[in-house]
């Protein structure tokens, strides 16, 4: 690891940030675009995502693996009442599932309109609240029936949701994060995501792990930890290694995404786009340097 591809790391993400025409345009089109290994060699490894002296990084250790639906192009993933429940994208193939941890099964599915590209996903009050891309639109669906309850509207892109109990979190692929209203889907406040002064764009999946939230970040290997409150990097987990584990080459479409926790028994799971595997990690954080 050097600084200089640390400092890379987070030009790049900064870049996404700022509203660069290529980044910003090249983020969502590449969602629906043909393999192309050469970006995602592009993005520095998340090992260089951030400064040990004042960012701690976290190394994985794989404590089980479990087969993952490889048609899944996962967008969003979280676990409640002894399941796990998965979003998908794509138009025509965008659906929101139960899924049996152990064996992959899809037990229960809903299958998305053509017309709309899926996004994230979050449990809430009984209810399953599900992003589209670019549509502008939210589906809200009985958690037990999967029929869908009502909808919500919001402007700009969707990409990741999650919850911290009294409001829900949203992402949009810029370095923001939204606080909505549950009830009403309106926007209460935002927050940049920032490290080292660095905005930190592409900001996608996401997940509320004991008062942080945790997002995947697009085309890279890392998941930054965020305090929610001043939308710092407390911490990046280091996934680098993890697609080749599952059987993964380098793409576009076949990238890291999706984080789920198991708060009663403190289990964390990870998976990507069209992966065979999801995967039970545990994080040690790594030594800083002198150390």
């Amino acid at each position: 690891m050097t600084l200089m591809r640390y400092a890379l790391f987070f030009a790049a993400m900064a870049l996404a940030a700022c509203g660069n025409a290529d980044q910003t345009d090249a983020a969502p089109v590449a969602e629906t675009a043909a393999q192309d290994p050469a970006s995602q060699q592009a993005t520095p490894p998340a090992s260089d995502a951030a400064s040990p002296a004042d960012i701690p990084l976290y190394d994985y250790t794989i404590v089980n693996t479990y087969p993952h639906d490889q048609g899944a192009f996962t967008q969003g993933l979280l676990w409640k009442d002894g399941h796990l429940f998965e979003s998908t994208g794509r138009n025509g193939e965008s659906t929101v599932r139960k899924v049996d941890l152990e064996t992959g099964e899809v037990l229960q599915r809903h299958d998305v309109p053509y017309e709309y590209f899926g996004e994230g996903l979050v449990d809430w009050n009984g209810q399953l609240i599900n992003l589209t891309w670019r549509s502008g639109k939210a589906f809200v669906l009985d958690q037990e029936s999967f029929e869908v309850e009502k909808e919500f509207s919001y402007t700009g892109e969707g990409w990741g949701i999650t919850s911290n109990g009294e409001q829900l979190i949203m992402s949009d692929g810029s370095d923001r994060l939204r606080f909505l209203d549950p009830e009403t889907f309106e926007e209460v406040s935002s927050v940049s995501v920032t490290a080292r002064g660095q905005p930190v764009g592409r900001l996608n999946e996401l997940e509320w792990i004991d008062g942080e939230v945790w997002a995947n970040v697009w085309l890279s290997n890392a998941i930054v930890r965020i305090a929610p409150a001043t939308g710092k990097v407390t911490g990046v987990i280091d996934l680098t290694g993890l697609s080749q584990m599952a059987g993964i080459g380098p793409s576009r479409d076949f990238v890291l995404n999706g984080i789920a926790w198991d708060k009663d028994g403190g289990r964390l799971f990870v998976t990507g786009k069209y992966w065979p595997a999801l995967f039970e990690i545990e994080l040690k954080e790594r030594p800083q340097q002198g150390q």
